[in-house]
């Protein structure tokens, strides 16, 4: 599925439709955000989290890694691959602990193997005056959620 965004606001409503889409437990769930720098894939998962009732401020985990979120659907894990250096540093950042939540990940190109247990890859590229968003499935659940995107 491929949407053009406008604008941020564009992009904070499809954080939102894709929340709402996502079953009431969010746990086990991994969503990859790809896209050159400035996209907004941070913007989206602000939104989602936001829209997941986190009332606080939501800061890029570009020097943390990893910003958990304890909300009422469940733990949300905001993860920031850009700083790691190979695939095998995950296991430092507790990658396998991070299991019981919702993961969004950024730079996800920075461990390639992560594809193969992700749901759902959500591609931002910059077109005319806005962006692009491609939403691909990468599992049958995945595939299912992109679907239900598509048609809300």
């Amino acid at each position: 599925m491929k949407l053009f965004l406008a604008d941020e606001a564009a992009t904070i409503e499809l954080g939102r439709r894709f929340l709402q889409q996502l079953p009431q437990d969010l746990a086990g769930w991994t969503v990859l955000l790809a896209g050159e720098l400035g996209a907004g894939k941070s913007t989206f998962a602000r939104a989602l989290i936001r829209a997941a009732g986190h009332t606080g401020p939501v800061p890029s985990p570009t020097y943390t890694l990893v910003e958990p979120y304890a909300l009422a659907r469940g733990m949300i894990y905001h993860v920031d691959l850009y700083r790691l250096s190979s695939e095998e540093e995950l296991r430092y950042l507790g990658w396998n602990e991070l299991d019981d939540g919702f993961r969004l990940v950024e730079w996800p190109e920075r461990a390639p193997g992560l594809a193969a247990q992700a749901d759902v890859t959500l591609t931002l590229a910059y077109e005319a005056d806005g962006r692009s968003a491609r939403l691909t499935g990468l599992s049958e659940r995945g595939e299912t959620l992109v679907n239900a995107v598509a048609d809300s």
